[in-house]
């Protein structure tokens, strides 16, 4: 079956929504006019990629959760719904997604959370939002909307499609549903501060990423290494003891998710820099905070955007601006062939390129 084939509708499928057909009516008369979409929901993340033109498609209005099996470990959720909504619902079951995406005071949607692919500390450990996506409601490029996926992973014309979307800013699609494996909330935790220096700290955590400690974040500010430690009461507590240190009031890892920590106060541009994992420390052309045990540098900084992707990609990494404005390649630039897989993907799924086009890079 070909990735624009509809599947047919099966025994007891959901019907399609009011709020869902009125955004697929919307697609096709987009279309038929070649006007380009700008999709948005809570636009929380306008400081991801670049800023684009077009008309204003709004998914909030389609909003709720669509099923929920807490004995499956299995969400179904419309894009629409603020994602405070789904973690509250997930929490009144013990449960939670563990990728931690950021909620942007109640604001972020799940539509923009797929999108941005935007997770939080606990990510090194548990994985990104796309390792949970199972499967999503898509309107494609020609005015369908299909199905991919589901409860269980499956491909579709050699693309596994539903993961696609995790991080594709819009560029593939409008997806409508997405269905996403959960699972229990840690049963207990312990938040650890150790005044240690920097490279002592970033050698302890290559030491430890070696052997089965339940570390779930691991963040480098204010001249102390943060420990949060998650999972069963034994080997928490153990693993505190052995680590030593002082405890640290959780609040800490909400407010490093939701950038509200004095260092993001800094008016300076805020840079994203993902390095190789147990990459030593670097002198950064300003003021830098360590994340996911030193795979994530914020980096508040003046300096070119040239010289710090470079400095990136130097490192066997890539740097992300994320202060709207500052570059108008806020993404690390493509290598050539890479470049092509991306323009010969969107040119497959969004053929007349209407959906957010240019929002990563120009051409896309």
């Amino acid at each position: 079956m070909s990735a624009t084939q509809e599947k047919p509708q099966r025994p007891g499928e959901r019907a399609v929504t009011a709020t869902e057909q009125a955004l697929v009516e919307q697609v096709r008369a987009a279309l038929a006019s070649q006007t380009p979409l700008k999709i948005q929901g809570g636009n929380t993340k306008a400081f991801m990629g670049r800023p684009i033109e077009g008309q204003l498609l709004d998914t909030r209005e389609h909003r709720g959760l669509v099923s929920y099996d807490p004995t499956e470990l299995v969400v179904t959720v419309r894009t629409g719904t603020p994602l405070v909504e789904l973690l509250a619902a997930l929490d009144e079951q013990g449960q939670t997604l563990p990728c931690e995406p950021p909620v942007f005071d109640g604001q972020a949607t799940v539509g923009g959370m797929l999108g941005s692919g935007l997770a939080g500390p606990r990510r090194p450990w548990v994985g990104s939002i796309r390792d949970f996506v199972l499967g999503t409601k898509v309107i494609t490029g020609q005015g369908r909307l299909l199905r991919f996926g589901g409860e269980v992973m499956k491909n579709v014309a050699g693309y596994d499609l539903s993961r696609l979307m995790a991080g594709s800013f819009g560029l593939l699609g409008v997806v409508t549903e997405v269905s996403m494996k959960v699972l229990p909330k840690p049963v207990a935790s312990a938040h650890l501060d150790l005044q240690i220096p920097a490279e002592k700290a970033l050698q302890k955590l290559a030491e430890w990423g070696q052997q089965p400690l339940p570390i779930t974040g691991a963040c480098y500010s204010d001249n102390s290494l943060k420990l949060r430690l998650e999972g069963g009461e034994g080997s928490v507590s153990s693993a505190a003891d052995r680590m030593g240190g002082e405890r640290l009031d959780a609040s800490f890892w909400t407010q490093l998710n939701e950038r509200q920590l004095p260092f993001f106060a800094d008016e300076r541009p805020l840079w994203r820099l993902s390095l190789p994992t147990n990459t030593p420390l670097v002198d950064l052309p300003g003021t830098s905070l360590l994340d996911w045990g030193g795979c994530q540098r914020w980096l508040k900084s003046d300096a070119p955007a040239e010289e710090i992707q470079k400095l990136a990609t130097s490192l066997g990494g890539h740097a992300s601006c994320q202060t709207p404005g500052v570059t108008a390649t806020p993404l690390q630039p493509l290598p050539p062939l890479l470049a092509r897989y991306h323009q010969q993907l969107k040119a497959q799924l969004d053929p007349k390129g209407i959906f957010n086009s240019g929002r990563t890079y120009p051409g896309l």
